[in-house]
């Protein structure tokens, strides 16, 4: 019998000009959000992925503590709180990328994974950090991750989660694999410029480096008054053979879904033996460098 899970990706713009009241943007955003989510249970999506830190803009385009203010707790945060049970309501397992607070002045860029029955399962924190011009200024207000790439038994199957820039280095979905994940998700907000022609390349090799699932969101438009690119949108799912299952608009706010079938993970594995070929004994020298 097949493990057929329908998934689902959110891409939207933002409602407010960066300059606005920051609890005005994030009332405002996650307003937006609770309508597409509503969408999405009506679509049947089982296991659903928003972009990263959904609630806002990517105020990373500039370094001001003001941004501060929109951390919150994970779990015991307002955000956190509302998606447990949005997610019990709608038998859905949501990934809700948050800005994190842990101790006043450490912050993390963080996605919280909900169960479908509401459970808080744990969180993700992004790994690998960037901080270039034009207006890339992450180490200012985000602390390096500090729990390993964890996994999360869900009631639709075992998701992981990386997120934006750690994309980029396939370590990391190595180890969601080797960790059990049959689901990737990977929350981001990048523009259109040096990195575009990467989105459908490496995402998609990772998909079948690691015979697995993943699920790819970009934010969509321009963000004032920074406009640092096009938020590009296009985000996709993709299987284990690297065939692109669905993909969004550059444009548009929408939901985007596609049906995965679990088990193809197995089957794929079968033919393309590559954990079994794996030589971690030789690899050493690669954490030395």
């Amino acid at each position: 019998m097949p493990r057929n899970v329908r998934g689902g990706l959110i891409q939207t713009s933002v409602t407010h000009e960066g300059t606005a009241d920051i609890p005005a943007i994030k009332k405002a955003m996650i307003d937006k959000h609770m309508d597409l989510i509503e969408d999405a249970a009506k679509q049947g999506v089982q296991v659903l992925s928003l972009q990263e830190i959904f609630y806002g803009p990517y105020f990373c385009a500039e370094q001001d503590t003001r941004w501060y203010e929109s951390t919150e707790l994970i779990p015991d945060g307002p955000t956190t709180q509302l998606m447990c049970e949005t997610a019990k309501r709608l038998g859905m397992v949501i990934v809700v990328p948050i800005y994190e607070v842990d101790l006043p002045g450490i912050y993390y860029n963080t996605a919280a994974v909900i169960d479908a029955d509401g459970t808080y399962l744990g969180k993700y924190r992004k790994q690998h950090i960037p901080h270039c011009a034009p207006g890339f200024w992450e180490k200012f207000y985000f602390k390096p991750g500090n729990l390993g790439y964890p996994v999360f038994e869900t009631a639709f199957g075992r998701v992981g989660v990386y997120i934006c820039y750690d994309r980029h280095f396939p370590e990391g979905a190595r180890a969601l694999a080797l960790n059990g994940a049959e689901m990737i998700f990977n929350p981001s907000a990048t523009v259109a410029g040096l990195s575009e022609y990467l989105w459908k390349l490496e995402q998609p090799a990772h998909a079948v480096a690691n015979q697995v699932f993943i699920g790819a969101i970009n934010r969509v438009g321009h963000e004032q008054p920074w406009d640092i690119g096009e938020f590009y949108g296009q985000s996709y799912f993709v299987d284990p053979r690297g065939q692109f299952l669905a993909t969004g608009s550059r444009e548009n706010d929408e939901l985007v879904v596609a049906d995965m079938d679990l088990d193809q993970i197995r089957e794929v594995r079968n033919v393309w033996q590559f954990f079994r070929d794996r030589r971690p004994e030789t690899y050493d020298s690669l954490t030395a460098l």
